[in-house]
């Protein structure tokens, strides 16, 4: 099955400006261009827009497995600000995989390197 097409069907990282730029099992990058609409009343990028980029490269890595997996616990740490014009790309990567157990560390950075946010979660992976 082609991931990077099925992820193409979520509506609302389409709506958002999410792309998925690479998705194998257990791992996923995907990018977002932080425009005007992604900016709280501060001027800085909204922080559901980078739980949202980075919660979308999890679904992308877990489900890669081909196993409907749904996320358990999902936390979030945010490091830097990013503004209008930054790019960021979540990168996803397993650190544990487990017959019903899955987690993962997803790191967002901005287009220069620098750390904005780190993400970490616990997927429920569904069998039958």
């Amino acid at each position: 099955m082609d991931y990077k097409e099925l992820m193409k069907k979520d509506a609302f990282a389409a709506e958002v400006g999410i792309t998925l730029e690479d998705v194998a099992p257990g791992s996923a990058t995907a990018k977002l261009t932080i425009e005007k609409r992604h900016l709280n009343a501060y001027g800085v990028a909204q922080g559901g827009s980078i739980f949202t980029l980075a919660d979308f490269a999890l679904a992308a890595a877990v489900n890669a497995h081909g196993i409907l997996a749904f996320s358990m616990q999902s936390d979030i740490r945010y490091l830097e600000s990013a503004f209008e014009g930054d790019v960021l790309t979540a990168t996803a990567e397993e650190t544990l995989l487990r017959k019903r157990i899955a987690q993962y560390h997803i790191s967002v950075k901005r287009q220069d390197g620098t750390e904005v946010a780190i993400f970490d979660a616990i997927c429920y992976r569904k069998q039958g």
